[in-house]
This record gives C-alpha cells, sequence and structure tokens, in this order.
C-alpha cells in the first residue's frame, strides 16, 4: 500500500515509527531487504493506523534528513519521497469520492497499485528504485507552479481512466447498471483527478516544512528569513544550502584550494582600480553585486533561446537565489546544463564567481572553467583539469578531485560559451552535447555532476541542444536595482567624494540613461564619468542630449588612457584622443560592414591595413594578431574581447559592451568625412575636380547607416554644423553620386573582399540613404 508511511521512510523516517507503521500493514512493508510483500490488502484496511503514526514519525524527519550520505543521496530521497506522495494523494482522493460502490469490496496489492500508476516492479529492485520508476509529473525550478499542478491534474486524469479499466475486470463493477456504471466513470475520470490535486497540494506543503527543497523547487518559499536574503550577493543561496547539506569535513588538498580561490572572488572589485579616477573607489562584488531579474524555460525545439519572441511566454521572475537553490537541489542538472544567456555586460561571467563562492563546500564541489583560456579543441574533462591547474597551481585529475571530495556533489561552472562560438565559428556548435555526454558517462561512473554553462543571448540559435536544457536569461536591472547600486556606490565612496569636492551619483542623473543603466557594467561605466567630475546633466540642469552623452561618455575614457602615458605632451593630447575614437570607429564599421556585432582580429587587421595602408600580415583563419590595434582595444573595458586557445594560439573577436556605441561611433565618423568635403577647394572654376571621397566610399558601401538610432546619431551631428555648411555639403554630396566614379574597380580602397562580394550593387544605394538623411 503506498502511504505517507512510504514517504517517510524514504525521508529517513525515524526506525522505531517505521517498524510500528509496518505492523500496522501486517508486514506488507519490507524495507529490510527493500522487496515486496505480495499479499492483498484491503485498500484502506490500516488507514486510520497510516496516517496516526505517520504524524508521529515526522518529528524524527528533519533531523534524519541531515544525516543523509551527502547532497546525491539526499535529492534522491527526496524525489522519491515525492512519487510515493503524488500517487498516496489519487487514492486517498479514490478513498473520499462517492462511488456506487464499496472500496473494500477491490482488493489491491502494492504491485497492483504501482501498475496503475504506470510503474515497472521488479522484486529484486530496492524500495527507492520501485517506487522512482512511477512516471508522475514532478516540480522544477524552471517550471510554473500552476503549470506544474495543470501537468498534475492530466496526470490524474489520465490514471483515473487507467483505474476504470482496471476496475471493469472485478465483479462489483459487473453488478452495476449503466447509470451506476457511467457515475463512477465520470467520478474516477473527473471528481477523483480535482480531489487527488488538492490532497497533493496538502501533502506537498506537510513535506515542504520538513525538507525546505520542496518549497524551491516548486517556487514557494515560505521562509522568511531565506526570502529577506534572496536579492543581495546570492547570499540566501549559501544560507540555505548550508543548513540543508551534511555536515562533512573541509575540503582539503586541491579542493580545499579550489574552495579557498572560489572564495576569494567576492573580495575582488568590479573592476580593476586602474579604470577607475584617482582617489575613486572600487566595490568588491560582495558588496556591489545585486541578484538581477530573469527569465527561465525550457528548450523544447519549438524556437530559439535567441529570439526576443521565444522568451515572451516566460514571465520575468525576481527569485533567482530561490531558482538556483531548486536547481541546485534536483536531479535536472545533473542530465544536462542550465544554460545562462544574457547581453554583454550584464553579469554571466560574474554571476558565475558568485555562485562558485557562495556554494558551501558541505555539500558541493564548484569547479569555474573560463573556456577564454583553456584549449578549445579539448574534452570537457582535460578543460577541468587545465583549469582546476590555472586556479590552484595543483595538478589533479577529475575522478582525483571528485573522490577526495567525498560525497560532495562536483558542479562544473563553464563560463563563456559564446566566446568559443565567435572565435572558432560552428566549430562548437555541439558543446553543449559533450557537456551532456560527459554528464551521462560521469553519472554512470557514480560521479553525478551539475552543469552550468554561459552565454551571449545573441549567439545561442548557433548551438545545438540536449534534451533536457533549461535556458536562463538575465534581464536588466529594475529602477530598484540602479537605486541600490547607486547608494552603495556613494556608500563607498562618501568620504572620497567629499574629499574631491564631487557631488554623489544620483538616480535623477541617471534615469535619462535608463537604457544603459540598466546593465551592471554600464551602469558603472556612468558612475565612473561621474566620478571624474564630469555631469550626467548639461545646461540648466537638463539631461544631455543622447549623441553629447556619447561623445562626452567615450571621448572621457580615451583621454584618461591616453593621459596614461607620460610620455604625451600636453599639446598632442586631444590629437591622440580623436586617433583613439577614430580606431574605434573603424572597428564599428567593421562590424556594421558584416552585418554582425563582433568582429575577428584578423578581420579588423585586413581593414585596417587596406583603409590606413598598414602593411598586412599573412592570415590564416583568426589567427593574425592586430598588432598595436589590439593592444590599444584591449584598454578599453566598454569593448569586450572574446577569446579563445585553438592549436596554441590565441583567438580573439571584439565587441562593444551596448550596440549603440558601435552605432554612434559608425556615425560619428560617416559626419566627419562627409564635413571633410567641405575642404575640397577647385583649383580650376572651369570644370570640376573628382572628390577625394575614396574613404567613404569603402566604408559606406556595404550597409546603411539606417537604424533609428543612428538616424537620430547623425542629425544629432549634423545639426552642431552652421546652416550654410550643411547647404554647401548638401551640393557636394551630390556632386559626389552623380560623378559615376561608383565602380570599386575605380577606387583605390576597398575593404573586405568577403564581404564587398556577397554585398555587390548595394554601395550606391547605401550612400544615398545615409548621405540624404544626414543633410
Amino acid at each position: 500500500m503506498l502511504s505517507f508511511g512510504d514517504a517517510l521512510a524514504l525521508l529517513g523516517g525515524d526506525p522505531p515509527a517505521v517498524a510500528a507503521l509496518d505492523r500496522a500493514l501486517g508486514g506488507a512493508l519490507n524495507l529490510a531487504t527493500g522487496g515486496l510483500s505480495g499479499s492483498v490488502l484491503g485498500m484502506f484496511d490500516a488507514r486510520g493506523r497510516v496516517l496516526g503514526l505517520g504524524r508521529d514519525a515526522w518529528q524524527g524527519v528533519g533531523e534524519r534528513l541531515g544525516r543523509t550520505d551527502g547532497r546525491v543521496e539526499r535529492t534522491r530521497v527526496l524525489e522519491a519521497a515525492h512519487t510515493v506522495i503524488v500517487v498516496l494523494a489519487f487514492f486517498d482522493a479514490l478513498e473520499s469520492a462517492e462511488l456506487p460502490f464499496a472500496l473494500d469490496e477491490v482488493s489491491l496489492t502494492r504491485r497492483d497499485q504501482l501498475t496503475v500508476a504506470g510503474g515497472r516492479v521488479t522484486l529484486a529492485a530496492g524500495f527507492t528504485d520501485t517506487v522512482a520508476q512511477v512516471d508522475a509529473p514532478r516540480p522544477a525550478p524552471h517550471l510554473p507552479y500552476e503549470d506544474h499542478i495543470a501537468e498534475l491534474h492530466a496526470w490524474y486524469g489520465h490514471l483515473g481512466a487507467r483505474v476504470q479499466d482496471f476496475l471493469q475486470g472485478f465483479a462489483v463493477w459487473e453488478r452495476l447498471d449503466d447509470t451506476a456504471r457511467d457515475t463512477a466513470a465520470h467520478t474516477v475520470r473527473t471528481v477523483v483527478p480535482r480531489l487527488a490535486v488538492e490532497e497533493y497540494e496538502a501533502l506537498y506543503a506537510r513535506l515542504a516544512l520538513e525538507a525546505p527543497e520542496f518549497g524551491f523547487w516548486s517556487g514557494q518559499v515560505e521562509h522568511q528569513a531565506t526570502r529577506a536574503e534572496l536579492r543581495r550577493a546570492l547570499a540566501g543561496l549559501e544560507t540555505f544550502l548550508t543548513a540543508s547539506a551534511t555536515l562533512g569535513r573541509p575540503p582539503v588538498d586541491v579542493a580545499g584550494a579550489l574552495s579557498r580561490a572560489h572564495r576569494s572572488a567576492l573580495d575582488h572589485r568590479i573592476l580593476d582600480a586602474q579604470e577607475a579616477p584617482e582617489g575613486i573607489r572600487m566595490p568588491t562584488l560582495a558588496e556591489a553585486y545585486l541578484d538581477p531579474d530573469f527569465r527561465v524555460r525550457a528548450v523544447d525545439g519549438q524556437g530559439s533561446p535567441a529570439d526576443e519572441e521565444w522568451w515572451g511566454r516566460a514571465p520575468v521572475r525576481q527569485d533567482l537565489t530561490a531558482y538556483l537553490a531548486g536547481a541546485l537541489t534536483s536531479e535536472g542538472l545533473t542530465a544536462a546544463p542550465l544554460l545562462v544567456l544574457g547581453q554583454p555586460g550584464a553579469g554571466k561571467s560574474v554571476l558565475i564567481r558568485i555562485l562558485a563562492a557562495r556554494l558551501p563546500s558541505a555539500g558541493f564541489l564548484p569547479v569555474r572553467v573560463a573556456l577564454r583560456d583553456v584549449r578549445a579543441d579539448d574534452e570537457i574533462q582535460d578543460q577541468i583539469e587545465q583549469a582546476i591547474r590555472d586556479a590552484t597551481g595543483e595538478r589533479a585529475t577529475w575522478p582525483e578531485l571528485v573522490r577526495s571530495a567525498g560525497t560532495a556533489v562536483p558542479v562544473v561552472l563553464l563560463d563563456g560559451f559564446d566566446e568559443l562560438l565567435q572565435t572558432t565559428g560552428v566549430h562548437q556548435n555541439d558543446f553543449l552535447m559533450r557537456v551532456a555526454r560527459f554528464q551521462e558517462r560521469e553519472a554512470e561512473q557514480g560521479r553525478p555532476v551539475l552543469a552550468v554553462v554561459t552565454s551571449r543571448t545573441a549567439v545561442a540559435d548557433r548551438a545545438r541542444y540536449p534534451q533536457g536544457t533549461v535556458a536562463l536569461r538575465l534581464e536588466p536591472f529594475r529602477t530598484e536595482h540602479i537605486q541600490l547600486w547607486i547608494h552603495h556606490w556613494n556608500l563607498t565612496n562618501a568620504m572620497n567624494f567629499q574629499a574631491m569636492e564631487l557631488p554623489p551619483l544620483t538616480w535623477e542623473a541617471v534615469a535619462p540613461h535608463r537604457v544603459l543603466a540598466g546593465q551592471p557594467l554600464l551602469l558603472t561605466m556612468l558612475a565612473l564619468y561621474q566620478a571624474a567630475g564630469n555631469d550626467l546633466r548639461g545646461e540648466d540642469d537638463r539631461p544631455l542630449d543622447e549623441a553629447d552623452l556619447y561623445e562626452d561618455l567615450l571621448g572621457s575614457f580615451a583621454r584618461r588612457e591616453v593621459c596614461k602615458d607620460l610620455r604625451v605632451p600636453d599639446g598632442e593630447v586631444e590629437q591622440r584622443v580623436e586617433e583613439e575614437l577614430e580606431r574605434l570607429s573603424l572597428v564599428a564599421f567593421a562590424m556594421l560592414n558584416r552585418r554582425r556585432q563582433w568582429v575577428s582580429t584578423a578581420e579588423l587587421d585586413e581593414d585596417l591595413a587596406a583603409l590606413l595602408g598598414r602593411a598586412s600580415t599573412p592570415v590564416s583563419g583568426f589567427r593574425a594578431p592586430l598588432g598595436r590595434a589590439e593592444v590599444a582595444l584591449g584598454r578599453f573595458f566598454f569593448v569586450q574581447r572574446a577569446q579563445s586557445i585553438r592549436d596554441g594560439q590565441k583567438l580573439s573577436t571584439y565587441e562593444f559592451l551596448h550596440a549603440t556605441f558601435g552605432e554612434y561611433l559608425a556615425v560619428r565618423l560617416a559626419v566627419r568625412l562627409l564635413s571633410g568635403l567641405l575642404a575640397h577647394r577647385p583649383v580650376l572654376s572651369m570644370g570640376g575636380e573628382p572628390l577625394n571621397d575614396d574613404l567613404m566610399f569603402a566604408l559606406l558601401s556595404f550597409a546603411p547607416l539606417s537604424s533609428r538610432q543612428m538616424l537620430r546619431f547623425a542629425r544629432a551631428r549634423v545639426e552642431r554644423l552652421p546652416h550654410e555648411e550643411r547647404e554647401t555639403l548638401a551640393r557636394l554630396v551630390v556632386r559626389a553620386l552623380g560623378s559615376g566614379s561608383c565602380a570599386p574597380s575605380s577606387r583605390t580602397r576597398r575593404i573586405s573582399r568577403d564581404v564587398s562580394a556577397s554585398r555587390a550593387g548595394t554601395g550606391s544605394t547605401a550612400r544615398i540613404w545615409c548621405c540624404s538623411r544626414c543633410c
């Protein structure tokens, strides 16, 4: 009989109570051998005694759970216990339903009940495994509780149909007339499923009181102390997992060194101190990290996680700590990885570092693998072992490390899947499949592994997904996030601001730039801009125009980098700043002309050689170094560098933290080049000399500057020119377009042969569109 006593036994109920329950069942429950009794019992003969003894046994369940042998066993026991209450709720509902016959007229063996519920009974198997074979719906942290209940209701409906078919083989059913049979069928198929759901929810709530994992699995966290900690640096995660894990010995040797390395990350600054103006203190990760909002859903093959529409079906959630607690204590992440997605600067890598630091060593063995720093073509195990050595300075094989960690469950955190895709192309699109195969092998060896992988959202459509993959997307900061972040920033630098006579950062100053401030790293950029003595407000306390903000913001960071070189004379600083911005603009065009938001070092090196006349080093794939341009780009933290290592060579790509940075820089250079036509003064008044617009032709022949944002930037830049100059410039542009020299063969500068081949014939249209709208 599948009673609540079974759930207590699987949860480690007190032995005397379990023994008493066994006696109440007439010896049908044989936990000592793990077998099943074949004796036939009335379904509800021992009902009162089962529930009474079950309540008494609850008192020792929490303590017994604390003595389970590690996280893996605890999770297995909890999962099996849940299966039991699902089945029990159905039979309890069947008992309470009004049927035209007495249920005690029907005798079911325990084998009969499991057969009805879909179980595959093997007498030699352990009782835990037998119960776990019932294919009942389970709550999942990524699944809204309402959806789980709907699935369960449908499962109970299917179960009711099977019970009806089963009962039709008994004499009690044959004695019913047609009306009574219709009533019984309706009750079993419709009423019983509804009652079963109600009973299930009651039993589930009772389990959650003793095993808080159930609250996190269903997204119904009832512990006020935990709820209060959900928003700050995943601190609530550590508190909960420590309380629910078996207290084991502290990690030693390599595992101990890994733990120390992960914990130290909490004291690291959110950015290198060199990125901050003199006198400004960067807060630590523990101080500044705020749990972001997120969306999460299973990857089901319908649509792509790279598409905004795909995420529309997933609600925005604000319980990241609770979700992670549920995911890390359920079985789902041992079969397929959790894929964490986000925009550049959203905090994916920081989340992984915080997670590695917060997982308690009592039950978990986190290993963070920065995929940019390991060999891209290596097997997953080799990449893990390389990361272990990088973090600790010690060599250890993966099996040795796991064995030394005892009952702690390994958690492999693979950071930067998008960097593999961007730098190696389709070569790594099966990476998630490889991770799942690694997990399958480890489970077969008795070493189940949880896996988490991070990636940029934009490249998620280039991956192949194993069955069971769950995707989580980090959302931009809400107003409350931004305001709290500003509060901590000002608190960290209160004395510094006072000493430097700088005003604190305010929400009113940041609010007009809400789109940028929604990404944590860009919010930090705004804070650093203000701390450098700039003002996010323009004249009369009005918000800075968007184009003015970008000009001042990018120029400010370029100026600070230039001034770090003490060899630059004061009179050359502004010229060097302009060179930096021009170089960044050429990077923006390299991305724009390839219709994507990133560019490889080899592609950029090729473009610069064509545009600026630099000697180009022969390249093969992505292997060519960028030289001085690479060094210069690496200085700006708002230009993200993706990296991987293949055949001993570093492969790199570049991307702006926010797409609008690239859009502004491209428009800035385009308008600057157009303005350069004003300097054209023909020597002869008759006839006409050709305009030197080769550079414009090379940059503007493959993609129009036609997005709404780019047109706003263009209008703002052009409106700075005097009216007379705009009129003259318009005539010069029309003249250039009508000169008949648009054929690429007549041009001295040509870029990106691969791009021009695929965009042939679009150059004139693109230039007409851009120039006419700008002028």
